[in-house]
């Protein structure tokens, strides 16, 4: 199974309640009748501190960020030739602006237990140290950093998301340099006090460690996710 994400910024003039509400309750039943769609998420960015961490930040500003799964890319390249799609692509000029849009591949390190009950989730965009390739940092991220994270206590769930491909706007191919992201992070906690006390925990001082050396920048921002299917 594959994901896209969009990172969405509202539109210009359009306050953040216009941007969640109309995102919510108009453009999310649009999304949901997209064939072959699996699962679809929306992350609506509640705090843009880079909480509990020390990691040089990115200069992201989004207001949400959409999850859409599909069980292939073949399925996901037929849902955005749809007809459905082109209702989705009128309506997401009515409230959004600025817009990224990345394909990736999921490696769900801790799974989030079905009865966990309500979690706090942090969401972060990772760019790779200059340097390293692609590779490189699959290696590094997928292999010593998922064990050295899945230590780190009160941790309630966490998913890695590594990019496949990229694009600037709805139809529109992206290079690297446009969109430099290398991967997602997806990860759950009881509350925000929890997320503190990791960050400050021995496990987190092994991982933050060894971010630095393969991590060029993090950005992290806390949403309210809201599961339309």
């Amino acid at each position: 199974m594959i994901v896209r994400m969009g990172l969405l910024t509202r539109k210009p003039g359009l306050s953040s309640e216009d941007f969640r509400s109309h995102w919510r309750d108009v453009h999310g039943p649009l999304a949901a009748r997209l064939p072959g769609l699996r699962r679809y998420h929306q992350n609506h960015v509640v705090d843009r501190s880079q909480l509990a961490i020390d990691h040089a930040r990115g200069a992201w500003s989004v207001d949400g960020i959409s999850e859409l799964w599909f069980d292939s890319l073949d399925d996901m390249h037929r849902a955005i030739s749809s007809d459905a799609y082109r209702e989705v692509a009128e309506d997401h000029v009515r409230f959004v602006g600025g817009t990224g849009l990345i394909t990736a591949e999921q490696n769900v390190v801790v799974p989030v237990e079905a009865t966990a009950g309500p979690l706090v989730k942090r969401m972060s965009i990772l760019t790779r140290k200059r340097g390293l390739t692609p590779e490189q940092f699959k290696s590094e991220w997928w292999g010593f950093h998922a064990d050295a994270v899945r230590k780190f206590p009160n941790l309630m769930g966490y998913t890695q998301n590594l990019l496949t491909g990229r694009s600037a706007g709805l139809g529109q191919s992206a290079s690297y340099e446009a969109l430099p992201i290398d991967g997602m992070v997806e990860l759950w906690f009881r509350s925000v006090a929890d997320i503190e006390a990791a960050f400050r925990s021995p496990a987190a001082n092994v991982s933050q460690t060894h971010a630095l050396s393969f991590i060029e920048e993090i950005t992290t921002f806390l949403v309210e996710t809201h599961e339309v299917i």
